[in-house]
């Protein structure tokens, strides 16, 4: 499996893997336990790494998968990392398969979880490519960042 998964435009990492009834898994150092490796879960352990290793958010204040109410509906964020400051929302990242195009449906994905985190961070990646949004709750209003910032919350 690992071998029919493409090269990310982040850094590489190593894994833990183990297959279990055909299928590959990939430990998650944030939930501590193996998942299934698809290529959204490839797409986001990778990005996990990279804020851990790159950008030195620190691993204790991660949530993957968090389950929020978005109006009526029960959805699950993919990653959030909180300030430590604040102990509130401070970076939200929405992670697609390397083969979904980010389009405004997925911004707007991430803009409706959004709704109830109240982030200074929005990140919107595939893999390959990044945007990152910095938020502005005054005007609402936000502006694409050219790299992803180093933690400060």
């Amino acid at each position: 499996m690992l071998n029919n998964l493409p090269k990310l435009n982040l850094p590489f990492y190593t894994f833990k893997t183990k297959t279990v009834k055909q299928s590959t898994q990939i430990f998650d150092t944030i939930r501590k336990k193996f998942i299934e490796l698809t290529p959204e879960e490839w797409v986001r352990q990778h990005f996990i790494n990279f804020l851990i290793t790159e950008k030195k958010y620190p691993a204790s204040l991660f949530l993957v998968e968090k389950g929020i109410k978005v109006k009526t509906m029960n959805k699950r964020t993919d990653i959030i990392v909180y300030s430590a400051k604040s102990a509130s929302p401070y970076l939200l990242v929405e992670c697609k398969a390397p083969t979904i195009k980010i389009t405004q449906d997925a911004f707007m994905q991430a803009a409706n979880y959004n709704l109830t985190q109240k982030v200074t961070f929005l990140i919107v990646t595939n893999g390959l490519n990044h945007f990152c949004c910095k938020m502005n709750y005054i005007d609402n209003s936000f502006e694409f960042l050219q790299e992803i910032p180093e933690y400060s919350g």
